[in-house]
């Protein structure tokens, strides 16, 4: 949290941190219940993890076939996935800019989610919320190519969720690890 100083100069006012999320849409079936989960969470995970007062992140609700393009394009993958992540640059420590500073985007794509709820058992706000948190935390520096990033990466997933009354994603692979 930052603190900001009121017109009263003995007040301190506590500011929480703020992300603006610019959202936009390019087909697949999303309606604004999704968006407002998409909303809700993204901030909930800047408000939690982000290191800085404010910052504005691009999320691009999508069909398959426009997520499947991104992810040929900018990863070699010629088929949809759930999710992309794409992180900016972080922006200087020691630079001041009257506008927050853009954490990157993401793209999430309907029909895979939807698919992947439902072979998981799972209602969609909630897969989609998981979704939400993988991709904002991507984009606070959180990375899953190694195995001890992966598991510091799920372990804060579990405890954003958790916070919002959604159950440990990775639980049934987690016991099927122990057996």
């Amino acid at each position: 949290m930052s603190t900001d100083r009121s017109d009263d100069p003995d007040s301190l006012q506590i500011v929480p941190p703020y992300l603006s999320v610019e959202m936009s849409r390019a087909g697949g079936e999303w309606d604004a219940a999704s968006e407002e989960v998409v909303l809700r969470v993204a901030q909930l995970v800047f408000e939690q993890v982000g290191d800085r007062p404010a910052a504005e992140v691009s999320i691009l609700l999508a069909d398959n076939a426009f997520v499947q393009s991104l992810n040929r394009k900018f990863r070699g993958q010629d088929k949809p996935t759930n999710v992309l992540s794409f992180p900016h640059a972080p922006t200087p420590a020691d630079a001041f800019y009257d506008e927050p500073s853009s954490l990157g985007d993401i793209a999430l794509a309907s029909e895979t989610l939807r698919e992947e709820a439902e072979a998981q058992n799972k209602s969609f706000d909630d897969h989609l919320a998981h979704l939400v948190v993988h991709g904002v935390l991507h984009l606070l520096g959180y990375d899953h190519l190694a195995d001890a990033d992966a598991e510091t990466m799920e372990a804060k997933e579990r405890e954003l969720l958790g916070r919002i009354g959604i159950k440990d994603p990775y639980a049934e692979r987690r016991m099927e690890d122990k057996a």
